[in-house]
């Protein structure tokens, strides 16, 4: 496991959460960022443009979001840990490079500070409507790994966890937080030790002239791929490649390319589930809630004395925990700022064995714990 970070804090700094973000991706060993200023991450940029010349990394505000993660996943092909942050209509404009990372196999980390929308919608008013975008919105059969932090200490080990996935696995990782927990300024205790995870090399005595970096020996294994510039002869495309990385069209390629994309993430489950539950002897219902809707379910939650589910790994989704879940109480209350997206996640899981309840509220305004403890109530007298 990567958290809890062992060792004494070293430093305690008071700020934002976007903030936390930019000492966690230095922390973590990111050199390079490409981004377009946008509400509400735009401190993310500001923070990044200003640390990366100071230790010898790169900064770059492109000509527009697409552009953005294309230069992240340049960076990273040459060996550079990479990230890129954005909001809204930003995040549409990077779907089609999402999945070029995700089939190129090419780490990258992309910050999507959730918003209003849909369109420009509330630039600077909090939402949760872009999660099912976050997992399903670039095309194709792709796998995803989304996290979703809180608390500013959650926004610190998150994004470096987001980077050590998105190494050790070989695919984007989204960082979902919304505009709450971007502009929530709380006490950090920065630890003494981190553990930091970097991308596998090639063996010194390879032939880099007949190298094939897709060759794998197992169905969910991750590909050992060079870095571009270190003599390797390879090719990277975006379209279904055979393991010397360049296309075809071949039936059985193109399964057994597919297929283990989702299997190495599946067979990583156990590393990169976040869940937290919480359950008092005799609850009858449980509250299920993930970022800043969190924390008003965390209230309403305790003092109504009912279960507490907290995700930070939304994708892939705990399908086992959330089951085992439904098979101990009659209702299960899924709390946030949508018209309802993880929740319909929460009922596949569930598989009838509980009620799934709602509180949806997607009206710029963050979910107060009030309104949770009313449905609580609502539900208590169903049971």
């Amino acid at each position: 496991m990567i958290f809890p970070f062992p060792g004494k804090p070293k430093e305690v700094k008071f700020i934002l959460g976007n903030e936390a973000c930019v000492e966690a991706a230095i922390a973590a060993g990111c050199r390079f960022f490409a981004g377009y200023p946008i509400t509400p991450s735009t401190e993310i940029a500001e923070g990044m443009a200003k640390a990366l010349p100071r230790i010898g990394g790169t900064f770059i505000q492109m000509e527009d979001e697409i552009a953005s993660l294309g230069a992240v996943i340049g960076a990273s092909i040459c060996g550079l840990k990479a990230l890129t942050a954005t909001s809204g209509p930003g995040f549409s404009l990077k779907q089609e490079h999402i999945g070029y990372a995700a089939l190129t196999e090419i780490p990258c980390v992309i910050v999507n500070v959730m918003r209003g929308g849909p369109s420009t919608g509330l630039p600077t008013l909090p939402a949760q409507g872009d999660v099912m975008q976050a997992r399903w919105g670039t095309h194709g059969d792709h796998p995803a790994i989304v996290l979703s932090p809180s608390s500013v200490k959650e926004y610190y080990e998150l994004t470096i966890k987001a980077f050590n996935l998105s190494e050790k696995f070989r695919t984007p990782v989204i960082l979902l937080p919304d505009e709450v927990i971007a502009h929530t300024r709380e006490k950090l205790e920065i630890p003494e030790n981190i553990k930091i995870v970097d991308r596998k090399k090639p063996p010194a005595n390879v032939d880099k002239k007949n190298y094939r970096p897709y060759a794998v020996s197992r169905d969910d294994e991750v590909p050992v791929i060079p870095n571009f510039g270190e003599g390797f002869r390879f090719n990277i495309t975006g379209l279904i490649h055979d393991d010397s990385g360049f296309p075809s069209n071949a039936p059985e390629i193109t399964q057994s390319t597919l297929m283990r994309l989702h299997k190495k993430i599946a067979a990583g489950y156990g590393e990169i589930k976040g869940i937290e539950v919480d359950l008092p002897r005799g609850a009858e219902v449980a509250v299920l809630s993930y970022g800043a809707s969190f924390r008003s379910a965390a209230q309403a939650a305790k003092d109504a004395q009912v279960g507490l589910v907290k995700l930070t790994t939304l994708f892939p989704f705990p399908d086992k925990e959330v089951k085992e879940l439904a098979q101990k109480v009659k209702t299960i209350i899924v709390v946030e700022m949508n018209l309802g997206q993880l929740i319909g996640e929460v009922e596949r899981a569930a598989g009838g064995l509980a009620k799934i309840a709602g509180v949806n509220i997607a009206n710029g305004l963050l979910i107060t714990p009030d309104v949770i403890r009313e449905k609580i109530r609502a539900c208590q007298k169903k049971t």
